[in-house]
């Protein structure tokens, strides 16, 4: 089972949060994720757990717990969905739309 981890302190590297799940059972990976530009960790990442009981049981037992002074968020993580950021600004799927349109010339 995939498990999402919100909140997490900045400073919490994979390794940390891999061992805070591994009381709860086997743990088959750990990610924080991170700032592309500035490698900083955005505060939230996943754990993969092969055991659905185990996984079940650490969501239970760490939602809302206090890791490095702040209370985790830890669900189940669900598929993402393609959906696009943003309202309905007009325009095309790509997030364009609006603007200065030039008129075509004859």
């Amino acid at each position: 089972m995939n498990i999402y981890i919100g909140n997490l302190p900045f400073n919490l590297g994979e390794e940390d949060l891999k061992e805070i799940f591994e009381e709860y059972g086997e743990v088959a990976s750990a990610k924080i994720i991170s700032d592309k530009m500035t490698g900083r960790s955005k505060g939230f990442g996943f754990v993969e757990m092969e055991d659905d009981d185990s996984a079940n049981n650490a969501i239970k037992e760490l939602n809302n717990a206090e890791v490095g002074g702040r209370n985790i968020k830890v669900n189940e993580s669900k598929p993402r969905e393609n959906n696009f950021r943003g309202g309905d600004r007009g325009g095309d799927r790509r997030g364009g739309g609006g603007g200065f349109q030039r008129r075509p010339r004859y």
